[in-house]
């Protein structure tokens, strides 16, 4: 793998862009999805964000300044997007966040590339009835094990917020999983 710094230097020369690209997109391209996926919860719309997400790396690159990692950058614009697309999806239909991401859970059952059992759906349905900011906190600790600090630059918050996001979290799902 080439290093993140020899990365983004090659992203910024035109004679080695479109190389670098690939490599960026190959390479990140995967956890970008899960992430997108994540927070949007359908296969076509997580290809639709990633893909806008990779079209905003791509015109932004001059502008990172490397102050953070690439990839937390990367993550910063693919939630961003994510998050974008659902205000549009619930401004478009008519309708809140909350009843957007419970037809989103519902159109789960129904989605061919979800592969989850009725455990895992169950899961789904507790992690989208969490606040928004409690939801991305679990999401990238949980199931992508990033560590509270890169979360923090990820999400521009405090780690001792974002404990307190994912502790209150894991309460609400718990609690959640136990109905029924």
């Amino acid at each position: 793998m080439i290093a993140e710094e020899t990365l983004v230097r090659q992203l910024k020369q035109r004679d080695s862009q479109a190389d670098a690209f690939e490599v960026l997109v190959n390479t990140y391209k995967e956890p970008l999805y899960w992430h997108i996926r994540r927070i949007v919860l359908n296969h076509d719309d997580a290809d639709d964000v990633l893909q806008n997400t990779f079209i905003k790396v791509y015109r932004n690159i001059a502008n990172f300044k490397g102050e953070s990692k690439l990839y937390t950058w990367m993550y910063r614009i693919a939630t961003n997007e994510a998050l974008s697309f659902l205000k549009k999806k619930a401004k478009h239909s008519g309708i809140g966040d909350s009843e957007t991401q419970e037809r989103l859970v519902q159109n789960l059952e129904a989605d061919v590339y979800f592969e989850g059992d009725e455990i895992q759906l169950k899961l789904q349905k507790a992690i989208a009835s969490l606040p928004e900011k409690q939801k991305l906190v679990f999401n990238m600790k949980y199931f992508q094990e990033m560590k509270y600090e890169e979360i923090s630059e990820i999400l521009e918050t405090s780690v001792g917020g974002l404990k307190a996001s994912y502790h209150l979290a894991v309460k609400k799902i718990e609690a959640f999983l136990k109905e029924d």
